[in-house]
Parts: structure tokens; sequence; C-alpha cells
């Protein structure tokens, strides 16, 4: 079952709704006795990194998905706010991220403001920077809607799946064992995020 966390964030049925277009059943929850028979997780999220943070605490959540992603090792896929969580920390806010990747959260900072606005907002490209089955048999030109004014800065390049560039390079996916993240939502990106999350359910 495709567990899609629930901490009070949001976009959770626009999720669900495009793993219905893909044929896939999942089940939207913050129960812990649910998420503990989580064969995949989801962990979506828009705004900002200490809500994010303080909801999972709350609903006293963090400790199951420890256990499940780092213990279990099944696979998780952070989208947005949701990847950002995988880091150590934000500049956005205090609290401490879940610290599953080695890396920060840090704000867009342009040399041309004008040209450049934050947020980061509309589709742009990937560039893949390793092989991923979650990017098995991507369309030409992949590209991805994006809404963010923070990005994730991985420590290990070996962590980086994929950049965009925003005037400049910055890491838009990770991927490190069962821990995968995108900075972009998969589920505003049409034929190009129905692939990707077709190709995350097929995940071993």
């Amino acid at each position: 079952m495709i567990t899609i966390i629930d901490y009070k964030t949001g976009n959770l049925g626009s999720i669900q709704n495009i793993l219905k277009r893909i044929g896939e059943e999942s089940v939207v929850t913050s129960d812990k006795k649910t998420i503990a028979t989580a064969t995949k997780i989801i962990l979506p999220g828009v705004g900002a990194f200490d809500t994010g943070m303080r909801n999972l605490s709350e609903l006293d959540l963090v400790d199951i998905l420890n256990k499940k992603v780092i213990e279990e090792k099944i696979p998780v896929l952070g989208i947005c706010l949701g990847m950002q969580l995988l880091s150590s920390g934000s500049e956005e806010g205090s609290l401490k991220g879940l610290g599953w990747i080695n890396a920060s959260t840090v704000r867009f900072k342009f040399e041309n403001s004008l040209e450049y606005k934050i947020p980061h907002m509309g589709w742009n490209f990937i560039t893949q920077h390793k092989k991923s089955k979650l990017l098995d048999n991507m369309y030409s030109d992949p590209r991805f809607y994006f809404v963010h004014s923070y990005f994730f800065k991985a420590k290990d390049p070996e962590d980086i799946l994929t950049s965009t560039t925003y005037e400049k390079e910055f890491t838009s996916s990770v991927e490190r064992g069962n821990i995968l993240g995108v900075q972009f939502h998969p589920e505003k990106s049409h034929k190009f995020g129905m692939k990707l999350l077709k190709n995350f359910v097929d995940l071993y």
C-alpha cells in the first residue's frame, strides 16, 4: 500500500488523484498503525519548514517514520517541503529536520533579482546526474512544475539525482538508497509527473 503522510500541510488530494489516474491505490493517513503497514511512503507538503517538522512531532510521527525508512528501508518519496524535511535543517526556521540525507535547506539569493523572482514558480527542466529507476524511460526533455523559495543543498554530490537552473544550478531531486526527494510537484507535472510516480510505485 502506498501511504501518503497527512501532517496537515496540504496537497494530499491532488497526489492521491494522480495516483488513481495511473491505476494505483493509496491511503492518506496520520495514523501510526496504518503507517506501520506501509510498503511505500510519500511525504508531501507545502509551506514552512518549522511548521512541517512541528506538525510531524505533534502528531508523534517522527519515530514511526524513522523506523519505516531507516530501519526497514522501505522507499520514501519527499515532495517539495517533504523533500526539504529530509535535510538536517533550514534557513527558514530553527527546528531540526529528519536528517535522513546530509543536507541543508537554504533560501534563493539572486544577483539579477529583477529577472529571477522568489518564489521560483512554473515549469522548468531537470538535468539527470546518475542512473535511477525513478527516471527510467522518462519522456524526452523532462520538465516539472516548481513552487518554492528554498532549495535543498546536498553535502554529498553522490546524493544528487537531478539539478535545475534558475539563474544558478540547484539540486532538484535526490536519491540515497531507499530515500528519494523531488523539489518539484509531480502531481502538477502532467505526463512527466505521472511517469515519475509510476516509477516510484514500481520500485522494488
